[in-house]
C-alpha cells in the first residue's frame, strides 16, 4: 500500500511536466510561467489529499517538491501563491503537525527564493544537483524540527527520516532531469528553427538583392539627373526628391538583405577579433558622443578564428547602433564593450543602461521583421544572429525593463 502511495504521488508530480509538453510548450513565456504555478498548486493539493499514512500516526506526502523546485526557478513572485494554497490546503485537512507545516513553509518561503536568480544562471547539471540538494535539507530540516514535538522518538521515526530524506532526494533529482531535458530541447530546437529562418533568409538575399539593386541604381541615377533639371517645377522637385529619398530606403533594404549572403572568399580574415571591435568602436564614437553616450571598452583576447570581416563588422555596428538609440529615451547612458577568452571560447559583451525589453521581446529576437523601434525593419538583428550562427557562435541577452540589455556573444575557436 505504501509502495502504491508512493507511485501515486510520482505521478502528480509528473502531472506538470506532461500537461506542460501536451498542451503550453509552444505558448509565450508569460502564459508558461501562469501555467506551471497553476499545475504545481495541482500537484501539491493531490499531494496533501493522497499521503502515505503511517502506522506509528505520521502522514507524509511529497507536496513540498513541487514548492522548492518553482522557489527556485521562479523565487518569490511564483512561490508565493504556491504557499498561500499550501496552507490553506494543510489547514483544511487539520490533524497533528499542522502548526509545524505552517511555520517550516513560511519558513521556506523566505530563504528558497533568496537562491533562484544565482540557481537561474547554474550549468544543467548543478541545477540538477542544488535542487536535489535544497529538498533533502528542507525535508530534514522539516523532519528534524518534527522530533521536538514529539514525547517520544523511537527507532520507527528514524526510519520514516531516512526513507522521506530519501524519497524526496531520488523523485527531485527526477523531476529536475525532466525539466532540464525539456529545456535542452527547447533551446536545441529554436536553435534549429532560428538556423532554418537564416539559411533561407541566406538563400533569399543572394538571389534577389543583388537583381533588385541594378535597376534601383539605374532609377536613382536618371532621377538625380531629373531633379538638376530647370525645366521641371518647383512641385515636381520635390516629387523627385522625395522619390530619391524612397529609393534611397529602398537600397539600404536592399543592402541590409545583402548582408545576409554567405560569407565571400575575399573578405575572410584569421584574427581575434579585437582589431573589429576597435574599428567599430571608432565609427560609432562620433554616433554615441551625439546622443550623450559614454563608451568603455576592454579588449583581451588571443584567440583567432575564420570570419567575413565585413559581416562581423557590420554585426558590431548593428548591436553599437541599437545599444545608443535604446539609451536616447533616457538621455544618455554607458555602452560597454568587453572581448576575452574562456575555455578556447571568445567571449564578447556589449551593455547598455537604456530602457531595456520583456521577456516577451527577448525570445522575439533575430526574427525576420521584428523590431521594438517603430521605424525599424529588424533586418539589423536578423543579420546579427546570421552573422554569429556562421561563426557556429551563439547569443544569449538579458535585459530588463528600464535598466538596459547585455548581449553575450559565445564563439567557439
Amino acid at each position: 500500500m505504501l509502495f502504491e502511495t508512493l507511485l501515486l504521488n510520482f505521478l502528480f508530480l509528473l502531472f506538470p511536466v506532461v500537461a506542460f509538453l501536451i498542451f503550453f510548450e509552444n505558448r509565450t513565456v508569460a502564459f508558461n510561467q501562469k501555467a506551471l504555478v497553476l499545475l504545481s498548486a495541482v500537484t501539491m493539493i493531490l499531494c496533501i489529499a493522497k499521503p502515505f499514512k503511517l502506522e506509528i500516526g505520521f502522514i507524509f506526502d511529497l507536496r513540498y517538491i513541487p514548492f522548492i523546485i518553482v522557489a527556485l526557478f521562479g523565487g518569490f513572485k511564483h512561490v508565493f501563491p504556491l504557499y498561500v494554497i499550501l496552507n490553506v490546503c494543510r489547514f483544511y485537512v487539520g490533524g497533528e503537525g499542522t502548526m509545524q507545516s505552517f511555520l517550516f513553509a513560511t519558513i521556506m518561503m523566505i530563504l528558497v527564493p533568496l537562491y533562484s536568480r544565482r540557481f537561474v544562471k547554474l550549468s544543467s547539471k548543478r541545477r540538477i544537483a542544488w535542487a536535489t540538494l535544497t529538498s533533502v535539507l528542507a525535508i530534514g530540516f522539516y523532519l528534524f524540527t518534527l522530533s521536538f514535538s514529539r514525547m517520544t522518538v523511537d527507532w520507527q521515526f528514524w526510519i520514516l527520516a531516512l526513507n522521506a530524506v530519501t524519497t524526496y532526494a531520488g523523485v527531485t533529482c527526477v523531476i529536475m532531469i525532466l525539466i532540464e531535458k525539456i529545456i535542452s530541447n527547447t533551446k536545441s530546437r529554436e536553435r534549429l528553427m532560428q538556423s532554418d529562418r537564416l539559411n533561407v533568409v541566406s538563400e533569399l538575399a543572394a538571389s534577389v538583392s543583388h537583381e533588385i539593386r541594378n535597376p534601383l541604381t539605374v532609377t536613382s541615377g536618371f532621377l538625380q539627373l531629373l531633379n538638376k533639371s530647370r525645366t521641371i517645377t518647383q512641385v515636381e522637385k520635390e516629387y523627385v526628391e522625395l522619390s530619391l529619398l524612397e529609393l534611397k530606403r529602398a537600397e539600404k533594404i536592399v543592402s541590409d538583405y545583402l548582408s545576409f549572403a554567405k560569407p565571400q572568399s575575399d573578405n575572410m580574415v584569421y584574427s581575434n577579433m579585437s582589431e573589429e571591435l576597435e574599428y567599430t568602436k571608432n565609427i560609432i564614437l562620433p554616433y554615441a558622443t551625439i546622443h550623450e553616450v559614454e563608451v568603455n571598452y576592454s579588449f583581451n583576447n588571443t584567440l583567432n578564428k575564420h570570419y567575413d570581416q565585413n559581416q562581423i563588422q557590420q554585426c558590431f555596428i548593428n548591436l553599437y547602433k541599437n545599444a545608443i538609440e535604446a539609451m536616447k529615451e533616457t538621455g544618455g547612458g554607458t555602452l560597454s564593450i568587453e572581448i576575452w577568452e574562456k575555455k578556447r571560447n571568445i567571449m564578447i559583451r556589449i551593455g547598455d543602461t537604456g530602457i531595456g525589453m520583456t521577456k516577451e521581446e527577448i525570445s522575439r529576437l533575430g526574427k525576420p521583421y521584428y523590431s521594438t523601434k517603430e521605424e525599424g525593419t529588424g533586418l539589423g538583428m536578423l543579420m546579427v544572429y546570421s552573422t554569429i550562427n556562421k561563426v557556429r557562435g551563439s547569443i544569449e541577452v538579458k535585459s530588463e525593463k528600464g535598466k538596459g540589455t547585455t548581449f553575450l556573444i559565445t564563439i567557439p575557436t
